[in-house]
């Protein structure tokens, strides 16, 4: 996991306005606002690293309530969709979701249904995904 922030933070683009990594307290009220609670690596790439702005790919993001990667707005959305309450969005592709459940399990949503990949870990997904767009 430290291999892949590291990777990621290397890979990251400089921009005028950065993005800011949350506190603790703001991944909570996180958890608060959707009801369900984060997976540990998902936690730990909101820590850690979701200030990095690479490719086209844009994981949700949880410091600014008006960032259009805002978890809850994302994971909502999603939901009012169709996509099962006990997935959380990690990333919108148009209406596609990348999104995970409390086991850390992601998978693709889209069309109202699953793909049949699955990536057994938040991290798994980074290197799949979006370390391969």
């Amino acid at each position: 996991m430290n291999e892949i922030i590291d990777q990621l933070q290397e890979l990251s683009e400089t921009v005028p306005v950065p993005l800011e990594l949350p506190t603790f307290e703001q991944i909570v009220e996180v958890e608060e606002q959707i009801l369900i609670g984060l997976p540990n690596d998902l936690k730990e790439y909101l820590l850690h690293a979701s200030d990095v702005i690479y490719g086209t790919v844009e994981p949700v993001t949880v410091a600014d309530p008006y960032s259009h990667t805002y978890l809850p707005e994302v994971t909502c959305y999603a939901w009012s969709i169709g996509m099962p309450r006990e997935q959380i969005a990690i990333c919108q592709v148009g209406d596609s979701f990348y999104c995970i459940d409390e086991e850390g399990q992601v998978q693709l949503w889209e069309d109202g249904d699953f793909d049949e990949q699955v990536w057994e870990s938040f991290w798994d997904w980074v290197e799949d995904v979006w370390l391969e767009q």
